[in-house]
């Protein structure tokens, strides 16, 4: 990795990978295993080419800093050395989000179940990751925690496997829930917080190249002892939450506008309010087992 690099195949994107990061390909390997990784590779196209590297200043001694080169660009301030993984997730995040505009975008959890994807747009705090993580330890594959990569030519989602970033509580939480969680190192004092990342199961791995169609969007919302509620959401009104959650809607333009009323149109839209990880996954297992008859004027409640 110091030298050639590696070149990884991380859903549809291939990254370039350098890095003389002390730890950083131990974490990488845990955390992307099952992923294409070519150890040795030949001059190639690739999406994008990233370097993590230590500053060549005086940070390099006093205080240990780790810089994200992107194309031989510096798009992002640097972090501490310790924080390398989290730098190159983060950044790689901002890659994506800045230049994959041959999708419409939506910040958003996807899995799929029944061969239909659920899509979770959610602002931060709404407990998405968790439930996305719950969801995905349950058997549901995972299409990607950060992104819905949404192909209006096909009406489809790509997936993007990742590593599911864990937040504070959320970290023992998942930890606790299944012993087949399994969790890479926890960054302290990020500047979210305590960070950790859950790798993705086997399963979503292998599917990494088979699309979805969307069925179901559901808008997740965590509240501390609240009954589980799984109720229908007035279509307007999502179609208003899932353009705000894009992250390009606006530079699609009438694309874009045309895109969130196909996938309004044919899915499902649904508001769910939940304190108890299992009470909800139970919740929209139901759901998606029972398809789309019968969802208008439905509410479900668990108490």
């Amino acid at each position: 990795m110091k030298r050639q690099g590696v070149r990884c195949t991380i859903g549809p994107f291939t990254v370039h990978l350098r890095s003389n990061i002390p730890g950083f390909a131990r974490t990488l390997g845990l955390l992307y295993e099952g992923i294409p990784i070519e150890l040795d590779p030949q001059p190639h196209f690739e999406d994008f080419t990233v370097s993590l590297k230590r500053p060549r200043n005086l940070h390099r001694y006093l205080r240990p800093q780790v810089s994200f080169e992107a194309d031989s660009e510096t798009p992002l301030e640097p972090f501490p050395l310790d924080h390398g993984f989290p730098y190159f997730e983060w950044g790689l995040n901002w890659l994506i989000a800045s230049r994959a505009h041959q999708y419409l975008m939506f910040h958003a959890a996807v899995l799929e179940r029944h061969g239909r994807t659920l899509i979770m747009p959610a602002v931060p705090g709404s407990g998405k990751s968790t439930l996305c993580a719950a969801l995905m330890l349950r058997g549901w594959r995972l299409l990607s925690d950060e992104f819905g990569l949404y192909r209006p030519e096909t009406g489809l989602i790509e997936p993007l496997p990742r590593p599911i970033p864990l937040k504070n509580e959320s970290i023992d939480v998942i930890r606790e829930y299944s012993e087949d969680a399994v969790l890479g190192p926890t960054y302290p004092k990020t500047r979210k917080g305590d960070v950790a990342h859950l790798q993705p199961t086997a399963s979503s791995i292998a599917a990494a190249l088979h699309p979805a169609k969307p069925a179901w969007i559901v808008f997740p919302q965590y509240l501390a002892g609240a009954a589980e509620l799984l109720h229908p959401f007035a279509k307007g009104r999502a179609f208003l939450k899932l353009s705000g959650n894009s992250f390009n809607y606006r530079l699609q333009g009438a694309r874009g506008f045309t895109a969130v009323a196909d996938i309004i149109d044919t899915c499902d839209t649904w508001y769910l309010e939940f304190s108890d990880l299992d009470k909800a996954v139970a919740l929209l297992t139901e759901m998606t087992d029972e398809g789309s008859k019968g969802s208008a004027g439905v509410t479900r409640a668990r108490r």
